[in-house]
């Protein structure tokens, strides 16, 4: 049984020293990753700078995207940027990845918002790229999307083979690829094909269990390697999440995005996922709720 592992989501701050801040509290609290979303609108950090900084003002907490665009950057740019930031941070990255989704990051920016298909597509190729420049040696890769010709970049990540790799979905292809492919998977909502937000039919406990089911199905003999987990959107005793936020709670409360009750009853339900249905990796949405979730991490941070 896998234990625990808790993350949160910090968009901006202030100041370089509040950002330095907030990082060390989260340390400081129990949590193992800082996240940092990746999107060209909303008030949010750009996350190469952001993820640095917050490494270089702490010792033990990792960080991570949560998660990167992959139509944003050619995964070449992205492999040489990721490695100096596993090198710097002393193996402490973890690569969230993503085909891009937000309709309004495209619009904003003149960016084409291919159907869902094209742009899996391109993540698929992408992940490849990334191994490929992150191990030993040239690398050459020939695809639709992609082609590298003897490429071999430097520094390469301190984490061998590769820092871990967090994909996050709800579609049936993506799940199956991140099954494949991913070191941790986060379950998420499907996204509509229009990029205007989550698919609230895709709501509610059946969904979310199939998923699961989805994933382990896909993995077959790399299940029990594969790190479970989703983004708690709301939990009793936080703050109003902000009115720019896609993320929809609405009929999420039989899962474990929502959590309600007591401090015994949320611990008691983020236990039953864990040991019923193997979700251990669990990314608090947002900071406004951090004051609420933050005595839950202490009590099962790591067991």
């Amino acid at each position: 049984m896998r234990p625990f592992r808790f993350a949160a989501v910090v968009r901006a701050a202030e100041t370089a020293k509040s950002w330095a801040d907030k990082a060390r509290r989260l340390e400081d609290s129990g949590f193992d990753v800082l996240l940092v979303p990746d999107h060209l609108v909303g008030p949010r950090f750009a996350p190469i700078a952001a993820m640095t900084a917050a490494a270089c003002a702490t010792t033990r907490l990792r960080v991570g995207t949560l998660v990167f665009a992959n139509d944003f950057r050619h995964p070449a740019l992205l492999a040489k940027e990721t490695a100096t930031i596993d090198v710097l941070s002393e193996g402490r990255l973890e690569v969230g990845l993503g085909t891009g989704w937000m309709a309004n990051d495209y619009d904003s920016a003149g960016l084409t918002l291919d159907p869902p298909g094209v742009r899996i597509d391109r993540l698929t190729e992408a992940m490849a790229v990334l191994k490929g420049l992150w191990s030993d040696g040239p690398f050459t890769f020939e695809g639709e999307h992609y082609r590298i010709t003897g490429l071999d970049q430097r520094p390469k990540p301190v984490q061998r083979p590769h820092p871990r790799l967090l994909l996050g979905g709800g579609g049936p292809r993506v799940l199956r690829l991140a099954a494949r492919e991913a070191d941790v998977v986060n379950l998420t909502m499907r996204i509509r094909a229009d990029g205007s937000g989550p698919d609230r039919d895709d709501g509610g406990l059946a969904p979310f269990l199939r998923k699961i089911e989805i994933v382990r199905e896909a993995a077959a003999g790399r299940y029990d390697a594969i790190e479970l987990g989703t983004s708690v959107l709301r939990i009793d005793g936080g703050g109003t999440g902000p009115s720019w936020s896609a993320a929809d709670s609405s009929r999420q409360d039989e899962t474990p995005q929502v959590l309600l009750g007591s401090h015994d009853e949320i611990v008691a339900k983020l236990r039953h996922w864990r040991d019923e249905h193997d979700l251990s990796y669990f990314v608090l949405h947002n900071e406004t709720d951090l004051a609420a979730f933050t005595p839950i991490v202490e009590e099962l941070a790591g067991r």
